[in-house]
């Protein structure tokens, strides 16, 4: 799924233009993307948390020639799903996450 196919879906359900849904789509992955970058965690209800996690740095190798290097430290996103949702995706229990 991409980002024209959720506005697709907001045209279609809503009725607004294909622009406007574009650009509310764009709004709200922006303020996730801002939230996440100032180390906020994300929490949608019914949905999941997206969190921002710093990684220390470590040794790993180099599978083809077994040469350890050094990982440097980096900052990854998590997300981690709800009950609702992952009984959603299963096909069991609550079905409030599509509505």
């Amino acid at each position: 799924m991409k980002k024209v196919d959720i506005a697709n879906e907001l045209y279609e359900k809503i009725g607004i233009s294909k622009k406007e849904a574009l650009n509310i789509v764009e709004i709200v992955l922006n303020t996730l993307k801002e939230g996440l970058k100032n180390g906020e965690t994300v929490k949608i209800a019914g949905f999941g948390n997206f969190v921002v996690r710093s990684k220390k740095e470590r040794k790993g190798r180099n599978p083809k020639t077994g040469e350890e290097i050094g990982i440097k430290p980096r900052r990854v996103v998590t997300f981690r799903p709800s009950h609702i949702f992952k009984q959603y995706i299963s096909g069991s229990g609550d079905k409030r996450a599509d509505k």
